[in-house]
């Protein structure tokens, strides 16, 4: 099952880029609620690359890595990956002119329900775009 989630960024193309395939800038927004946070990432947006993402609550109670392979990547456009577990994920990027349409639609796992994979997902989401906005 494919599951699919958006947002609409108040940015520029290269701003939004920049924030999403940075290392840097994903630690500051990779995570859904303020009670996480990612306190590492690597990032080779290129096919073959590989994407690393360390995601932890705040307390230390609970973490995991999130680990990933480039399959395309288009500079500005979209980017797709192939999780560790298989599962898919593809984001695309539509400049709007003052702003960016960001759409990911990604494969959902099976020991999750649908509904709490899209909100994890789409709340990752709203920080980037409110980390974006922010800078």
């Amino acid at each position: 099952m494919k599951i699919t989630i958006e947002a609409v960024v108040h940015a520029n193309m290269n701003k939004v880029w920049d924030c999403w395939t940075s290392a840097e800038h994903i630690m500051s927004w990779n995570f859904a609620s303020n009670d996480w946070h990612c306190p590492k990432a690597e990032n080779d947006p290129q096919p073959g690359g590989k994407y690393y993402a360390r995601m932890e609550a705040r307390d230390g109670s609970f973490g995991f890595d999130f680990d990933a392979i480039y399959d395309k990547v288009v500079p500005h456009g979209m980017i797709s990956y192939n999780m560790a577990d298989g599962r898919n994920a593809t984001t695309r990027f539509e400049d709007l002119g003052n702003s960016v349409k960001v759409t990911t639609v990604f494969d959902a796992e099976h020991s999750n329900p649908v509904e709490m994979q899209q909100q994890g997902w789409q709340a990752i989401l709203n920080n980037f775009r409110a980390y974006v906005e922010s800078l």
